[in-house]
C-alpha cells in the first residue's frame, strides 16, 4: 500500500489538471493561476474567488473556459472544510463556510495553488505562460 503526503497529492492533481488545459486556454489559465495567490493574499479568498466569479460570466459570452476549469480544478482539489455536494460551486460553498473553515480552506488553498503554479511553469511553453507580457491581456 503507497501511502502518499498531502504535498504530494496536491502536486498529482495539479499536474494532472494543468495537463489537460487545451492550448487556446493557457495563456488565461496561467494568468490567473498566476494572480490567485496574491488576490487571496491581499484581499482574502472570498473576494478573490468572487473576482473570478465575474470573469466567468465574462467568459460565458466569449465560449472561453479558462476560469471556469481552474474554478473547477481547484474544487476538485478537494481542500478541507468545503463541502461537496454536486452542484456547490468553489466561491458558493467559500462564503458559507464557518470563519476556521475558512481560514482553513485558505491555507489549503494557496498550497495547492503553489502546485499549480509549478504545472504551469513546467508544462506550458514561455509563450504560453507569458500573454500578459505580449499585451494579450
Amino acid at each position: 500500500m503507497s501511502h502518499r503526503t498531502r504535498q504530494q497529492v496536491r502536486a498529482l492533481h495539479a499536474y494532472e489538471r494543468v495537463k489537460r488545459v487545451p492550448p487556446g486556454e493557457r495563456a488565461d489559465y496561467a494568468t490567473h493561476v498566476h494572480a490567485l495567490g496574491a488576490a487571496v493574499l491581499r484581499n482574502g479568498l472570498a473576494a478573490a474567488l468572487a473576482f473570478l466569479e465575474r470573469e466567468l460570466e465574462s467568459e460565458k459570452a466569449k465560449q472561453a473556459r479558462p476560469v471556469g476549469r481552474l474554478l473547477e480544478d481547484l474544487a476538485d482539489a478537494l481542500l478541507p472544510g468545503l463541502p461537496r455536494t454536486a452542484d456547490a460551486r468553489l466561491p458558493e460553498a467559500v462564503r458559507r463556510l464557518e470563519m476556521s473553515d475558512y481560514m482553513l480552506a485558505t491555507r489549503e488553498l494557496l498550497r495547492t495553488l503553489v502546485w499549480f503554479r509549478r504545472a504551469v511553469q513546467a508544462t506550458f511553453t514561455q509563450e504560453e505562460r507569458s500573454h500578459v507580457a505580449a499585451g494579450g491581456r
